[in-house]
């Protein structure tokens, strides 16, 4: 019998209808010889409320008691979708990430995933239990509870279906695979068929709501192919795979990141050394990092992920105050990117992306190029102008 790893995220199990389905398709599974392991969101909202909850108490959360919070939220989906599979005739067992052997490092509230002991989980299925596991929490090698960060239940499921050498690893959401761009935005947005982890990767650290970052790496690096599908109904979705792409120079989608915000230092260089190393003694994550160092005086420039640290942008102008030099937080901009593997080193795709920004009449202070994508800075006020711009470019 094959094993199947499901992950359902937060809205397919947002309300106890969505948890009955979901007991559905999988007890289904099951009767078709399969071996079920599922992981699971919390419900809905649930981390946000629970997030909420705790800075109404407390002004600055701690990291652990807040990882202590916000592990209950997954406990509560486990807990109620093991009910729903029982009442189908199926024996079920729930686990909590610790317990299904998710062994992490010792960062509160952005732990990785070092090592998976699935001992309780090869059990239960020896014994023909479908088990359900909490996702985005695990145990630390101090045996601290921690979490994952947002989209931990992503990289739950993965871990897993590489730890138990899993036939297959799904991971289910409300649409039906990935798509050129956001379909809400571009109204001729396709799904794709088949991607490459390393465009998987561009596209989740870029804002696509596709599978988180950390997620896509720890695929890319054990071998594990993943099919994302819709929740509840029927479909071969996208296949995500190590397999290589018909080769450099593949324009796949656009995505826009509303989450983040691009700052720019100009100090002298033990300055902006202190400022990269508070960013990592704060947590607060960033990307497109540069620096120069000219005649003395140095400059930075990067764009923080306000997605896991929300109020990045804050805190770097609490940090700065007092300080030598200039610090400038571009509140206005956002990032559009092209994503694909290799294009950045083709000149004709950065004069047609510059053609594109032109015609809107949009000027970017800054665009960079990458191993899997091209990024401009732009009005957030004109970024989905954009978006559909540059989709317009991409490949029928």
């Amino acid at each position: 019998m094959s094993v199947v790893v499901l992950k359902f995220g937060g809205s397919s199990v947002a309300t106890p209808d969505h948890l009955r389905a979901v007991a559905e398709r999988v007890t289904r599974l099951k009767a078709q010889g399969h071996l079920p392991v599922v992981v699971v969101s919390a419900m809905g909202k649930t981390t946000d409320g629970l997030l909420g909850l705790a800075s109404q108490v407390s002004g600055k959360p701690h990291r652990r008691e807040l990882d202590m919070l916000l592990s209950t939220g997954e406990r509560i989906s486990m807990a109620l979708l093991t009910m729903a599979i029982r009442d189908h005739g199926h024996e079920a067992l729930s686990l909590t990430g610790s317990q299904a052997g998710i062994i992490t490092t010792t960062e509160h509230n952005q732990a990785r995933i070092i090592e998976v002991r699935p001992i309780r989980v090869h059990e239960a299925l020896e014994q023909g239990r479908i088990v359900i596991v909490g996702g985005f929490s695990g145990v630390s090698t101090d045996k601290e509870v921690t979490t994952l960060g947002r989209g931990g239940s992503d990289t739950t499921a993965i871990a897993l279906a590489a730890a138990l050498s899993a036939d297959e690893c799904w991971i289910c959401s409300d649409v039906d695979g990935v798509y050129t761009a956001d379909p809400r935005v571009v109204s001729d947005a396709h799904k794709i068929d088949e991607l490459s982890h390393g465009e998987v990767l561009e596209m989740g650290l870029r804002g696509a709501k596709v599978l988180a970052p950390e997620a896509i790496d720890y695929a890319r690096r054990h071998g594990v192919t993943l099919h994302a599908r819709a929740s509840f109904t029927d479909g071969r979705g996208t296949v995500i795979t190590s397999r290589p792409t018909p080769g450099t120079g593949r324009a796949v989608s656009v995505t826009a990141d509303r989450a983040c915000v691009p700052v720019s230092i100009e100090a002298t260089a033990p300055e902006i050394s202190a400022f990269f190393a508070w960013l990592h003694d704060e947590g607060v994550r960033y990307k497109d990092a540069r620096r120069e160092v000219r005649q003395g005086r140095a400059t930075a420039h990067c764009v923080l992920d306000t997605l896991n640290t929300p109020d990045g942008g804050g805190k770097v102008a609490q940090w700065w105050a007092g300080r030598s030099g200039q610090c400038e937080i571009h509140d206005d901009l956002r990032t559009a990117t092209i994503i694909g593997e290799g294009i950045a080193e083709q000149a004709a795709v950065w004069d047609l992306a510059a053609a594109a920004l032109a015609r809107l009449g949009v000027v970017s202070p800054c665009i960079t190029g990458s191993s899997w994508g091209l990024t401009a800075e732009v009005p957030v006020d004109r970024l989905d102008d954009v978006v559909r711009a540059w989709h317009s470019l991409l490949p029928a």
